[in-house]
């Protein structure tokens, strides 16, 4: 069996899940995390390198019930302290990043115990944890269009090439 180099998750259906099971739809995001930690651990078992999470669409902060997005900042948080102390992260050499505007959005303890895990595994190379947080692919992508617009400016010669546009991309990283 090939393993693929990168897996992305675009997590769908917590609160249908939970509204069929009677709770309150928001509850369902709690059980997603639970079934994240399994799948990473899966992820790691198989040498999967790369690993990425949409953990939330800039909507889905910005458009949801306040108490909801409250709820799901205290998942994250919750989660984001379980991998502060998570050997496995360590010992596996996992480094952890988050991309999308979670720096605008997210709340300050919340932002710090993701900066914290940042912080300790920057130095990690061998598997790569990558969560997308208050994440848009349309700000990533007029973001890069700033970036290379900028560029241009300084510089007509510059050819708008795809591996232009992927050394401005947000995911530039990524595979």
């Amino acid at each position: 069996m090939e393993i693929p180099r990168h897996i992305l998750i675009i997590p769908d259906g917590n609160r249908r899940w939970a509204k069929k099971k009677g709770l309150a739809a928001f509850l369902g995001h709690g059980e997603g995390a639970k079934k994240l930690e399994k799948i990473l651990d899966v992820a790691l078992e198989l040498k999967i390198p790369y690993f990425t999470f949409w953990g939330s669409s800039l909507d889905n902060i910005t458009k949801r019930p306040k108490e909801e997005v409250d709820f799901l900042f205290k998942v994250f948080e919750d989660n984001f302290r379980k991998l502060l102390e998570n050997k496995k992260i360590e010992g596996e050499k996992v480094r952890v990043s988050a991309l999308g505007r979670w720096r605008e959005f997210f709340p300050d303890s919340l932002k710090k115990a993701m900066n914290e895990v940042i912080e300790k595994t920057k130095d990690n190379d061998l598997y790569h944890l990558t969560f997308l947080m208050a994440y848009s692919g349309v700000d990533e992508m007029r973001e890069a269009i700033k970036k290379i617009a900028n560029s241009r400016a300084g510089s007509k010669d510059l050819e708008i090439s795809e591996s232009l546009v992927k050394q401005n991309l947000w995911t530039k990283e990524l595979p």
